[in-house]
Order: C-alpha cells, then structure tokens, then sequence
C-alpha cells in the first residue's frame, strides 16, 4: 500500500544498484517493492507498512456499499445471452447497456469513496517528510474542511473517474469485438477462450490508463502543505491536466507502475566499456 505509492510520488531515499539487462549490458536499477518496504520497516517499523489503512479501508467499504445501493436503485434489465455473429448488432447493445449501467455504479461510488482516498494518501505521503499533520480519519476530515473547504475532498477526483470510464469501455468493448470476430464458435475451447477475454483485456488496458491513476493521486497530495506535494519534489500544479504535461515533459506518465525491475536513467559514460 505505501510502498507503491511512495513509488508514485517519486521519492527515492535509497541509492541505485548496477545490474545487467538479458543482453548482458550494465544499467542502473532502482530499489524494487521488497527494497523499498525493507526501508520502511526499518525507519517506521512494520506498522509503517499499513500508514493510510483505515481510511483506505473505509474508502474501500463506501464504495462496495454504494455500488450495492446503485445497482438495487437502478437494476439492469437481463438481456438474452448472444454469441453469434448473426446477431452482432443485439450483442453489442447489450454491452452498450451493460457497461453504460457498470459505468453509472464507478462513478457514484468513486464520487463517495474519495474523500476517504484523499486522507489516505496524505496520511501515506507524510513518510516522506516525517509529518503529523494528518493523524487520525476525524481530525483529517477537519482539517482539509477549515483549510481547502468542499472541494479539497475531491481533488484528483477527475483523471481517476475519466480513467475509469475509459478502461471499462475499452475493455468491454475490446473483449466484446475479439469474443464475436477473432473466437470462432465451431473452436471446442471457443467458451473458455471467452471466459478469459475480459481479463486478459482488463490488463492490458489498465496500463493504457495507468496515468490516469497516478496523476489523480498525486493531485490528492499536491500543495496540501506536506514536503511531498511541494517543490522540490513536485511544483504546485494548478490542475491534474497541468500535472499530466509535467509528467509527460519529464517521461514519468507511468511512474510507479513497475514495483520490480525499475530502471533508473543512466548516462552513456557512467561504466567503462568492457
């Protein structure tokens, strides 16, 4: 949890290694997710690890009961079942509708779980700086209300609901046109090939919308009065489409994505040619 978001604001306390690539090549890597959560454990102990958990879970908890509530307001009628290319166009309505209805249940329950997801990560970005400002879900929910008003608990809120609706159109739509046109139906595995499309697809499409996820969440952060949302670690950006250009300039859209191998930039003449 903290580990990777860390990973997302750019903070680097620990040096990088030399390593080879498969070419046998020397390159720099940076410290991977099982370094790095070493590092916390032994500045923070291991409850460092579970910083912003019980906002995070209660976020998780708004979102689940409201999609649960949604769904039972606006119940989705049941459609036929279609496979057959014969029946494209009544097949593609169906997901048109489906996703439609999936999309109205995200966006509800992103709109009331993020709140609880700004205090999380700021109760999370505070490992950088060693602050307090943020201790408790109470005194936090306070705080932003007295300094930011309404709006600073939906800061960040934008990017994450267009990443949303994006990734369940692409996705839907994707396994949709690969189920009717790449699976044929006389294939004996064709059902269980189709099982599968939406999660291979869900992704490969995630990482499409990665920085939309990492631009809203450091837009939860930014120019909230913690070291990690303020120069020099990131300016203070006036809308997550201004933070979005600056991580483009910087080739950082997808920063934090890898926990693993992560490369670090590496001049030419940092290793002598062997």
């Amino acid at each position: 949890l903290l580990t990777g978001f860390l990973l997302q604001v750019g903070h680097e306390p620990l040096p990088p290694t030399i390593g080879r690539n498969v070419l046998g090549r020397k390159v720099l890597y940076l410290p991977g997710f099982f370094t790095y959560a070493r590092h916390i454990v032994e500045v923070d102990g291991k409850r460092g690890l579970f910083r912003g958990l019980t906002p995070r879970l209660i976020s998780s908890t708004l979102s689940t009961i409201t999609r649960g509530s949604v769904k039972k307001a606006f119940p989705l009628e049941d459609m036929e079942h279609v496979s057959n290319k014969d029946d494209v166009k009544t097949s593609l309505r169906k997901v048109v509708k489906e996703t439609s209805h999936e999309m109205m249940m995200q966006c509800v329950s992103r709109v009331v779980s993020h709140p609880l997801h700004v205090i999380s990560m700021r109760c999370m970005v505070q490992f950088v700086g060693r602050e307090v400002k943020y201790s408790g879900v109470f005194s936090a929910i306070g705080r932003i209300f007295k300094e930011e008003g309404i709006l600073g608990f939906f800061v960040g809120l934008v990017p994450r609901i267009l990443g949303d609706v994006i990734f369940l159109w692409c996705c839907n739509l994707l396994a949709h046109f690969i189920n009717t046109y790449a699976v044929d139906d006389n294939f004996s595995q064709a059902s269980v090939i189709r099982s599968y499309t939406k999660f291979v697809m869900g992704i490969a499409v995630s990482m499409l919308t990665y920085p939309f996820l990492l631009v809203g969440d450091l837009m939860a952060v930014n120019n909230c009065g913690l070291r990690a949302g303020l120069p020099p670690y990131a300016p203070a950006f006036t809308s997550w489409i201004h933070c979005w250009r600056y991580l483009s300039a910087q080739g950082q859209l997808f920063r934090g994505s890898s926990l693993l191998f992560r490369r670090a930039p590496m001049p030419a003449a940092c290793f002598p040619i062997d």
